[in-house]
């Protein structure tokens, strides 16, 4: 059996900033056929690390296919998106790798996002490791955690 194939961790930092890494690597793998149920630059961290870039999605996603390597989309972001000053970054990482559900809404789909890696991995919600931020579901999910 092939194990699947995750992008990097949303707590790899590039350019100083917490999930653009994860960014490209899933825009990279979409393209090339190895994972097809994540959805980028319309929802989630994806839009709000965009939109606070100022960068349109398809136009990242074009710089991401055409580059060789990391490097080259960090100078292009820094050419064409928008610059932020370091307490701007700051809290963008914080929010990132901190953030929890902050309403009703936001606590049913973390706990529905439990749920469903409980079902993956054959056990209940209870025997997963307790966690409480976004990030810690996506590495439990992927098995970093």
């Amino acid at each position: 059996m092939t194990m699947p194939t995750y992008p990097r961790s949303p707590k790899i930092f590039l350019g100083g900033l917490a999930h653009l890494a994860r960014l490209i690597d899933k825009i990279r793998l979409r393209n090339a056929g190895q994972i097809q149920d994540y959805n980028y630059l319309t929802v989630g961290f994806d839009k709000y690390l965009l939109d606070l870039l100022q960068i349109q999605g398809g136009e990242f996603e074009r710089m991401v296919l055409g580059a060789n390597r990391d490097e080259e989309v960090l100078t292009w972001i820094r050419a064409d998106g928008r610059s932020l000053p370091p307490e701007e970054v700051s809290q963008w990482n914080e929010r990132i790798l901190k953030g929890g559900p902050r309403d009703d809404a936001g606590r049913q789909r973390f706990q529905n996002r439990l749920s469903e890696v409980a079902a993956k991995r054959g056990m209940s919600v209870d025997q997963l490791p307790p966690v409480t931020t976004w990030v810690e579901i996506i590495e439990l999910d992927e098995g970093r955690l």
